[in-house]
């Protein structure tokens, strides 16, 4: 006696795009393909993708998840060419270009492109974080941003540039790096027609014209434009240091230091001078060897006004005078 399909999956010998099942019962007629114009499946009945075998209430839920297998982006952005595989990503896409945003949070006005954002934001309000790390116990509003953050624990950077090969903590991150290399801007101060290639970069940029500073120390009452740099502040008070290094147990209160720390680990040396062979493990020792083959001197002495390439050759030269 032979066993019908398990519910939600696809079984051996479906033919065409869309089968319709019956919740562990053969489909009548032995399982024909089913019209996809056709908006709903009967009560207890699925439509199953015969390629990964997940099952949908609805064909045009069915017919749009196909476009995952096959790659399809049918909808076209007039205004840059971009496409996008369903109608209302390609609609909120176009709000970057009309700089539409619809919808609106009742408690401070905010406004917002995405509901989804909306939904996210108004958590700031409640305090809301319902996805806590299981390292350190910061809590986050949204899970992608969770993910992201344990990356950090761990220095992982999976997601890597397809032009430079520089790894990233996300996709997201991947694709504002690769604007580096094609030069878009597509987010434009309204104010005074900066550009910018991230649409966050350009929400900070729009406080320098209104001065707003909308996040305060609980502790001190210190007032900041971006919400990371107050969450890196608050470190100051409480100590915390979640970033640590797995080699060593050393840990850090930014994980840009950690990354910076780990090269002493692992002998990378990533930042080459163009102009001779040396390389070194940070960016800053980087851009102060460079001054000596430019001959800046960017660190004067207020006393005599000596200038030097390095900040600590001025320190020394200072305590000249200081001995005086």
């Amino acid at each position: 006696m032979s066993r019908s399909p398990e519910p939600g999956k696809a079984s051996e010998g479906q033919q065409g795009n869309l089968t319709e099942e019956s919740g562990g019962e053969p489909a009548p007629h032995g399982g024909d393909t089913m019209d996809p114009s056709e908006a709903t499946a009967r009560p207890g009945r699925l439509y199953t993708c015969p390629e990964c075998g997940k099952s949908f209430m609805q064909s045009s839920h069915f017919i749009r998840h196909q476009t995952v297998h096959t790659g399809e982006r049918p909808y076209q952005c007039a205004d840059c060419g971009k496409s996008y595989r369903q109608n209302s990503d390609l609609v909120s896409h176009r709000r970057l270009h009309t700089g539409e945003e619809p919808y609106h949070c009742a408690e401070c006005g905010k406004r917002f492109r995405q509901s989804s954002e909306l939904i996210i934001h108004q958590r700031s309000h409640t305090a809301e974080a319902p996805y806590p790390c299981p390292e350190c116990g910061k809590r986050f509003r949204r899970s992608s941003h969770r993910l992201a953050h344990q990356r950090t624990h761990t220095a992982e950077r999976p997601c890597k540039c397809p032009d430079c090969g520089k790894g990233f903590r996300t996709s997201s991150d991947v694709a504002q790096h690769r604007r580096t290399h094609t030069g878009e801007r597509p987010h434009q101060c309204p104010d005074c027609g900066e550009r910018f290639s991230v649409r966050s970069t350009l929400v900070n940029h729009r406080r320098v014209h209104t001065a707003e500073r909308p996040f305060a120390c609980a502790e001190c009452g210190k007032r900041f434009t971006q919400s990371s740099t107050l969450n890196r502040h608050r470190r100051i008070h409480v100590g915390e240091r979640p970033f640590r290094c797995l080699e060593c147990g050393k840990s850090f209160n930014r994980s840009s230091n950690l990354l910076t720390h780990r090269v002493l680990h692992t002998g990378e040396r990533p930042f080459r001078c163009p102009r001779c062979p040396k390389s070194f493990n940070q960016r800053a020792n980087l851009l102060t060897h460079q001054r000596t083959h430019t001959g800046e001197r960017p660190h004067q002495c207020p006393g005599c006004g000596k200038r030097f390439s390095q900040r600590a050759n001025l320190l020394v030269h200072q305590r000249l005078h200081a001995g005086d």
